[in-house]
């Protein structure tokens, strides 16, 4: 795709993110927007998944570790094709496997999670074992900096420097916001970079919401021979909506009537904009 034709398709998936938390009456609003420009470029420029491979033992991978935020993957997910679109109609309802939080009883969904620093422990393990069996498909991993802090994310890190799993990839969504204040405010990890790199990873910053720049990241992949990467990308909670950016209360929170027309014309605004 072009970077025109990502832009246009992260505003598409925005809008679609709002009506699925609308009609469910719950999501977690600002962390899906914050996002989904990272998934965008995942799904639609970097990963080797589909419908179609997602049985193979060779496919890329992709979990979510910051699972709060589905609403961002399942939007993903249905434009791929793993599943009918229209069953995002069932969101948070009763017998509905589309919850608030990645199952894998949704088709294109690699590991449950939800509870926060256990996606880069997974990845890591999924990488030794690609390592193992001499697989050549990369390990994809979704933090949000409010669950740097977990411990399980550093002795995940340890490891994998210490395989020199070149195969993995941890992007952290720092949008500096968490659940009940700023990140920096309930417990700072920062400097995030050079953290990473004392464990041995080899570390790039980007912005998060820049397709663009994502794709140039993400299409460099390993940063360095012998050594896990990361990228810190620097995103907007809330992105492209002006009511919602960097405002704590959209950490989940459904718009209004009224709200939701706001934010529909913002980007449809904003689509015309786009170059």
């Amino acid at each position: 795709m072009t970077n025109k034709e990502l832009k246009q398709k992260s505003i598409a998936y925005r809008k679609k993110i709002l009506r699925y938390i609308v009609n469910a009456k719950a999501g977690h609003t600002g962390g899906s927007l914050s996002c989904i420009d990272i998934l965008n470029v995942l799904y639609n420029e970097v990963m080797h998944v589909s419908p179609e491979n997602f049985s193979s033992p060779d496919r890329d991978r992709y979990i979510q570790s910051k699972g709060h935020c589905v609403e961002a993957l399942f939007v993903v997910l249905a434009d791929k094709g793993f599943f009918l679109e229209e069953d995002l109609n069932t969101l948070c309802q009763y017998k509905s496997h589309y919850i608030g939080h990645p199952t894998r009883k949704v088709n294109g969904v690699e590991q449950n999670t939800g509870a926060l620093g256990h996606g880069l422990p997974i990845a890591t393990g999924t990488a030794i074992a690609a390592k193992l069996d001499n697989k050549d498909f990369k390990v994809f991993t979704l933090l949000g900096d409010g669950e740097m802090p977990e411990g399980s994310n550093w002795e995940a890190a340890l490891s994998a420097a210490q395989y020199k799993l070149d195969n993995l990839c941890a992007i952290v969504d720092k949008n500096g916001l968490q659940i009940t204040a700023a990140t920096k405010d309930v417990c700072s990890t920062d400097p995030l970079d050079k953290k990473w790199e004392a464990f041995g990873w080899a570390v790039k910053e980007v912005d998060g919401n820049d397709v663009g720049a994502l794709k140039e990241v993400l299409s460099s992949l390993p940063f360095e021979e012998g050594k896990p990467s990361v990228v810190i990308a620097h995103t907007t909670k809330g992105k492209g909506i002006s009511y919602m950016e960097n405002q704590l209360k959209w950490h989940h929170g459904v718009p209004s009537p009224e709200e939701f027309n706001q934010a529909m014309n913002e980007l449809d605004e904003s689509a015309l904009l786009v170059h």
